[in-house]
């Protein structure tokens, strides 16, 4: 269990922990000069992790990086000096950052009578009355006589084996608060694992500096260990770091968003604070401080925040505002959404879709988001905004499925209405008219196709009982070419023409208004393929996988050099390949997959 203490400057919180643990965790130079701890301090013992912060108000920002993920608060006030101001705001920050478990330690009682003692618990149940630490029991102590400690130990010991376990199946996230070398080891990071586990041997990555890593060692709570995981302080000796790392990146491992610089929330203000919109501000956000802007997207607290520099973060994760100067902890709360659209995102839709993914339950919030999302839900995103194992493909509700898929069929029946001759609607044209996610878009056509209700030839789709109809002359021609194209390398323009007696720009047209109508397929300028071996060409790119070479291609399909090459930059246009130097790189599999189109899910 990760215990943060909080208080105000001089009230105890340092040597209480060392009164616990033994451990004085003032360890910088300037903190033993001046008596006062500035910076993070951790201490352990058993099962408990201690983060001892500064209280200080000019250190408040690094108070905020230590109680990132923490399990249990404890707030030190001491007898003499009672409520003071760093104290109300370090309950303050508590509550806007969720901490229900906690408990309070009166300090100092060896220096004040018992009548003083009362006045200072009744502060401090008034203090606590409208927090969510309002029923936190008060041990009075002594940390210099040590009357009190072993009481508040046990109570702690307790409440560690009462901690229910965390979340199982999460990626791993770990925020990192501190980071140095050590001599014969490398490079070591330290901070609060919030979520899953890390092994020795491990593959993780430092999010903010996009970098991969290695684990070669752990210590948790302070002692080598083969594993860590959610709920302990952490230290992981990585190697292999390629790029410089520092307070407020985060070791991650799995299905984890990346860095992003905009962030839906729901926003709660500090009592007598007001936050206006496009405020800027500082936003602490596990051990990251950023400033950034706040936009106020609803009178109900969900807001944006967008910030000057991106930060790691998931649905779930508490967060700090406090002013531009830095002085007043001005709200905090819970990011919603780090997938905000680009634009829209006050709309009602966009506010209905956040109230959507505020429930804690992933299932209960998968269906209401399927019902108020009339084009789908990603379920890639959905998963790693949750912090969840990867999904892949898109959900959509039964109902909105039905309509999606009623529109794209009376589209194509228009289509025909008004294009008689041709194969079909360009697939492209029909599918932006859904208003879709491009990869939402090819499933739904997918389906369409694999399902019969469709075909897709040349591009184009076209409703599976529509024929385009064929002029007399066309049809004759069509009956002299269809020979000499059905072959492994179809000749050119320039070898076809004399072939059949025709001019080539006659014959080009003639060829045109046969591929309006599916017939053939425009390959190159000056080639055209018929539309079944070229569907094997594209099977065989497929099966071929990896970046693919003209030289690759030409042998694997017996095309010759200069036809491979026309076939593949064909694919590039349809985007059935990307161009990436000297290769062609799969965009998507086969246009058709047995079994099923994969990546489109009904519920």
């Amino acid at each position: 269990m990760i215990v943060a203490t909080a208080g105000h400057v001089d009230h105890g919180k340092t040597s209480l922990v060392r009164a616990l643990t033994g451990v004085d965790t003032d360890r910088l130079p300037e903190e033993k000069r001046r008596g006062m701890t500035i910076d993070l301090g951790f201490a352990y013992s058993g099962a408990l992790g201690f983060v001892d912060v500064p209280g200080h108000e000019r250190f408040i920002h690094n108070m905020l990086a230590g109680v990132a993920g923490i399990d249990f608060a404890l707030l030190v006030v001491a007898a003499d000096d009672g409520v003071m101001p760093q104290t109300r705001e370090h309950l303050a920050i508590l509550d806007l950052l969720g901490v229900a478990r906690g408990a309070v330690a009166l300090s100092k009682i060896d220096r004040v009578p018992p009548s003083r003692m009362d006045e200072v618990r009744a502060e401090i149940a008034a203090l606590l009355a409208p927090t969510a630490l309002a029923d936190a029991p008060v041990f009075p102590l002594s940390a210099v006589t040590g009357e009190g400690v072993d009481a508040l130990r046990e109570h702690l010991d307790h409440e560690a084996q009462a901690l229910a376990e965390r979340r199982a199946g999460s990626n791993f996230r770990l925020s990192v608060d501190r980071c140095f070398t050590i001599a014969g080891a490398g490079l070591v990071v330290t901070g609060t694992a919030l979520s899953g586990e890390v092994k020795v041997g491990d593959e993780v990555r430092a999010l903010l500096a996009d970098a991969g890593a290695r684990v070669r060692g752990v210590h948790a709570h302070n002692a080598p260990a083969a594993r860590g995981q959610a709920g302990q302080r952490l230290a992981l000796n990585l190697s292999g770091l390629k790029a410089p790392i520092a307070r407020g990146d985060w070791i991650v491992a799995g299905n984890v968003p990346p860095p992003v610089r905009k962030l839906d929330v729901r926003l709660r203000n500090t009592p007598g604070e007001t936050i206006a919109h496009w405020m800027p501000v500082h936003v602490h956000l596990g051990a990251a401080d950023v400033l950034g802007r706040v936009a106020l997207l609803d009178d109900a607290g969900l807001a944006q925040l967008v910030l000057e520099r991106p930060v790691g973060a998931v649905r779930g994760d508490r967060f700090i505002v406090r002013d531009q100067t830095a002085r007043r902890t001005l709200g905090g709360g819970e990011v919603i959404d780090v997938f905000p659209p680009a634009r829209g995102r006050a709309k009602p839709e966009r506010l209905a879709w956040l109230r959507a993914m505020e429930i804690d339950d992933d299932g209960r919030a998968l269906d209401a988001l399927l019902g108020v999302s009339p084009v789908g839900v990603d379920l890639a995103r959905y998963s790693a905004n949750r912090n969840m194992r990867a999904m892949s493909g898109w959900r959509f509700s039964a109902e909105h499925h039905r309509a999606l898929r009623e529109k794209a069929l009376a589209m194509l029946a228009e289509w025909h209405v008004q294009h008689p001759d041709s194969a079909g609607l360009p697939e492209e044209r029909l599918l932006s008219g859904l208003r879709l996610a491009p990869a939402a878009r090819r499933a739904l056509a997918d389906e369409m196709v694999h399902e019969g209700a469709s075909v897709r030839q040349s591009g184009a789709l076209r409703l599976a009982s529509h024929q385009p109809l064929i002029a007399d002359a066309d049809a004759a021609l069509w009956q002299r070419v269809e020979p000499l194209l059905g072959v492994a390398r179809p000749p050119s323009l320039g070898e076809l023409a004399p072939t059949i007696g025709m001019e080539a720009a006659k014959l080009e047209a003639a060829l045109s208004r046969l591929a309006r109508q599916g017939l053939v397929v425009r390959v190159a300028k000056n080639r055209y393929f018929l539309p079944a071996p070229l569907k094997r060409l594209q099977d065989l790119a497929a099966e071929m996988g990896g970046p693919i070479t003209a030289a690759a291609f030409r042998d694997k399909s017996g095309l010759g050099r200069n036809v491979a090459i026309e076939v593949l930059e064909y694919f590039d246009r349809i985007k059935f390949t990307r161009r990436v130097g000297d290769a062609h790189v799969l965009l998507r599999g086969r246009e058709t997959h047995p079994g099923g189109a994969p990546g489109l899910q009904i519920r």
